[in-house]
């Protein structure tokens, strides 16, 4: 059985791994039949160095050949053990080491000539008995890789499978622990429970529902996760009010909290509504992410029953 065949795109990690592994074992067989005394790792550094007519910092050379400034000064380290390269302070910045060739890394820059030509006939000669062109191919995929690293594309792959199991229901009695335990975790963690938290969360009936609003609730597996209020507002500018959202620590990560949000906006669109308002804390930056993600934008000049409140946010939704 073929692992990679089976394991399929999961495996593209590991299979480039072996790949690379198998070119640098080429390399080093390639450098001792030229005569050359350099290690393949240290190539990028190498080239970039012998191509540049003055003396280069360690961070231009890592921007140059994309690698990291420590993975550059540990490359630069060896090369300098072997008497390839020189460290010269830099003459207006005496924080700074500018890097050389020295005259035995300028005999290996000689050398290499023939083994230029010789390598990229060879790698031009593979590449054109290939369907696809894996050197262009693998320009296309770095600077995809650029725009989102590959961590927050599974992340996200991971949210979306998971919002699959997600289910927005309408409060019932049964949920009035979930709806008070869920709000009294965060509200504590961060602050301290006030009059108004108090009235809102033991009584979710007369507070929010019988004046007009309404409460969602999120399942994951069945169990509550997450809640969401819509308090009706007698302002002129705001008609409902998103409050009381909180998700379980355990089900964050989900997109759970983004979920409730857009189901609220729309509960609160097909209420007829033109505005809805919040107020948070701009200690909660993931949550004020979420707000700005859902369309909200600050807003000023509000009174506010809660002392924690330092900052003011509307949609429109109509």
């Amino acid at each position: 059985m073929n692992v990679f065949q089976k394991a399929g795109k999961m495996a593209l990690g590991s299979r480039l791994r072996i790949l690379g592994e198998e070119m640098i074992e080429s390399a080093q067989a390639i450098y001792n039949v030229y005569e050359v005394e350099l290690k393949p790792k240290w190539f990028p550094v190498f080239y970039c160095l012998s191509q540049s007519p003055e003396r280069l910092s360690i961070t231009e050379i890592a921007r140059d050949i994309g690698q990291s400034h420590p993975a550059v000064i540990k490359t630069i380290k060896g090369m300098r053990a072997e008497g390839i390269v020189s460290e010269h302070r830099d003459e207006k910045d005496g924080r700074k080491n500018n890097i050389a060739l020295t005259e035995k890394g300028k005999r290996i820059a000689q050398q290499f000539e023939n083994q230029y030509q010789d390598v990229g006939q060879a790698v031009e000669a593979l590449l054109s008995q290939t369907q696809h062109n894996l050197w262009l191919a693998l320009d296309e995929f770095e600077y995809l890789l650029a725009q989102k690293p590959l961590f927050s594309s599974v992340l996200e792959q991971k949210k979306l499978r998971e919002s699959q199991h997600v289910q927005i229901i309408d409060y019932e009695a049964r949920y009035a622990q979930a709806f008070k335990a869920l709000n009294e975790a965060w509200i504590s963690k961060y602050f301290k429970m006030e009059a108004v938290d108090h009235q809102s969360l033991d009584n979710p009936k007369s507070y929010i529902l019988d004046k007009g609003g309404l409460i969602r609730v999120a399942l994951y597996a069945a169990e509550p996760v997450g809640v969401c209020a819509l308090i009706k507002m007698d302002h002129e500018r705001f008609d409902y009010e998103l409050a009381k959202m909180a998700v379980s620590p355990q089900a964050q990560g989900k997109g759970i909290g983004y979920i409730l949000g857009r189901d609220i906006l729309e509960q609160a669109r097909q209420l007829g509504a033109r505005s809805v308002y919040l107020e948070s804390n701009t200690v909660l930056e993931p949550a004020i992410k979420l707000y700005q993600k859902l369309g909200f934008q600050k807003v000023v000049g509000y009174p506010s029953p809660y002392e924690r409140c330092n900052i003011q946010m509307e949609v429109r939704v109509a």
